[in-house]
């Protein structure tokens, strides 16, 4: 049955979209698509459509997103927690699409929450850049983050910041931005009844203030010559092509880039139309001044329910135009550090880090901030508990051991990870700048200067802690590892019923032979093991004289039945 809409609703529908709207409305009989997008962090699209437990039909504006069929549940199954795939709205998916996220770029995404999107641009950035991806509000960045550990991405800071505090910090800094927009949501009254129940008629003007506040932060923090898509799920053209008229009208250095037409028949063009009738909010529609403005609004896109197999969406792609003489690149060049696999010494790795840290700062600062200094420490942020970071921040030179109460400095920290990397991990090189911040060490894709002032939620890849004199592996190492970057890996196959209960927290039975080992010093493989799940990584486990014991993160396990 068709939810109840609002009257003020429908009849501005109908002036919108006049033939069309009979065929709209009965769009809201039909059961909405479910759908997933393939995370190629971890699998390829062609594998997983070979394993794939799931019917799956293609996604045509989303090469790796597919439809599931009705009564699928695909966040109860094995895969779903070995990060093999996001679940996720079809329509929801072109947004990132558009943006055309390649290896090596600074990726922005304003407003990230639970972080769908992030997800779908570190994927394509496959490791390389680096992306910041941030949320207003401090309680939806916890989902924010654990979708960004559970999909194994290695190079994204999350902050909790408003729009103008990250354009004060990083001005035009980003070659790509996502602004998906808080949104009156009328595209989703069909999927998410909440959404109608909440809606009124002067909905799209209050979020219209809010996002015009946003675009005018995100036209400061890009770079010259990059590209930003803003979208919203809502069908209001005040939140959309009129939103994107006043901006081009205040921005002369901007223009859209159209991407309707005959290779993508499922967009359609925007509503100008209607705003060359109705004029634009703050001008009326008496302004013959702005016509032009309203005229180049039919190159925004749209997504209509009644058009295509997915919920409403609206997008606009943005360029900001190079000046004359400008050369600086905004691509992130690629950083390395080689690390011994034995014999180093505790401070060795520090002087490793060190070194290749002020090499990159160098190679930073001639390309952004010139009076940029590069010191080394951590920012503050959340701890991987959940706590709420503090503002600005040098991390902590020491941390306190927990077992005798004495301090253990920075250089110890890392060689506790060296030895940890050796023993366990085939790595000659990783990427990143390495932070201290309390007892956790992470991996992190900017320098701390980039990040001073700003709250902050994750720094980088949280790769785990000092604990009783030893370093302890993270989860989010676990889940972004390639088995063969493991010297100990036990794969469990998402059909024998191992899986479930590793992922339930279970210790499991395992003999040696199905250990696989590249450590030769020892006649036994224990010690940590790379959990994988039909070849994709889930967690640890320790493992010992035929027992796993589980290190499944107990607020991470699987609760249904």
């Amino acid at each position: 049955m068709a939810p109840q809409r609002p009257s003020a609703f429908d009849a501005k529908m109908k002036s919108l979209l006049g033939d069309d709207f009979e065929q709209f409305q009965s769009s809201y009989n039909d059961t909405p698509l479910g759908g997933l997008r393939v995370n190629t962090l971890k699998i390829s699209r062609e594998a997983f459509q070979k394993q794939s437990p799931f019917a799956l039909t293609p996604i045509p504006w989303c090469e790796t997103g597919f439809y599931t069929g009705e009564g699928v549940r695909p966040g109860l199954h094995p895969y779903y927690h070995a990060g093999m795939y996001y679940i996720q709205e079809p329509s929801a998916m072109a947004p990132v699409e558009l943006l055309d996220v390649e290896p090596g770029d600074r990726v922005l995404d304003l407003c990230a929450a639970p972080g769908g999107k992030s997800t779908q641009i570190a994927a394509k950035l496959a490791g390389r850049g680096h992306l910041v991806t941030n949320d207003l509000h401090p309680e939806r960045t916890k989902a924010l983050a654990k979708n960004i550990e559970l999909y194994g991405v290695r190079n994204a800071v999350v902050l909790n910041e408003a729009p103008e505090a990250i354009a004060a910090s990083f001005p035009e800094y980003f070659n790509k931005i996502l602004i998906d927009a808080p949104c009156s949501g009328e595209g989703m009254f069909r999927k998410d009844e909440d959404m109608l129940r909440h809606w009124t008629e002067d909905s799209p003007r209050k979020y219209a203030a809010m996002q015009k506040e946003i675009l005018e932060s995100a036209a400061r923090i890009l770079a010259p010559g990059g590209t930003m898509v803003y979208s919203t799920c809502t069908f209001s053209p005040e939140e959309n092509e009129g939103m994107i008229a006043v901006f081009l009208k205040h921005h002369p250095e901007f223009s859209l880039l159209s991407k309707a037409g005959t290779e993508a028949p499922w967009f359609s063009a925007g509503e100008s139309q209607w705003l060359s009738e109705h004029g634009l909010e703050e001008t009326g529609p008496d302004a013959a001044g702005d016509a032009a403005w309203m005229a180049e609004v039919s190159k925004t896109l749209r997504l209509w329910p009644h058009r295509v197999k997915g919920e409403g969406h609206f997008m606009a792609v943005l360029c900001k135009e190079v000046p004359e003489m400008t050369g600086a690149s905004h691509r992130e060049e690629e950083y390395r550090l080689s690390l011994p696999v034995t014999g180093v010494s505790k401070g060795q790795l520090s002087m490793a880090l060190q070194a290749g840290g002020e090499r990159r700062q160098k190679r930073l600062e001639s390309n952004t901030r010139p009076e940029a200094k590069h010191r080394r420490g951590a920012s503050a942020g959340m701890d991987p508990g959940g706590r709420r970071g503090s503002k600005g921040g040098r991390g902590s030179e020491r941390v306190l051991r927990q077992d005798t109460g004495t301090e253990i400095g920075r250089n110890e920290a890392e060689g506790l990870l060296q030895h940890f990397i050796s023993d366990n991990l085939s790595w000659e090189e990783y990427h990143g700048y390495l932070r201290l911040h309390g007892q956790h060490l992470y991996l992190s894709p900017l320098p701390e200067e980039r990040l001073q002032g700003l709250k902050v939620v994750r720094a980088g890849w949280y790769v785990g802690s000092v604990k009783h004199g030893r370093f302890q592996p993270s989860h989010p190492l676990a889940a972004a590892l390639q088995p063969e970057e493991a010297r100990r890996v036990i794969n469990l196959s998402s059909d024998s019923g191992e899986a479930v209960r590793y992922l339930k927290g279970e210790t499991l039975e395992i003999e040696a032979g199905r250990v696989h080992s590249r450590d030769f010093s020892s006649d036994e493989p224990k010690g940590y093991v790379l959990v994988t799940i039909d070849g994709c990584s889930a967690g640890w486990g320790k493992w010992q004289s035929g027992i796993l014991k589980n290190e499944y993160p107990a607020a991470w396990r699987w609760t249904s039945a």
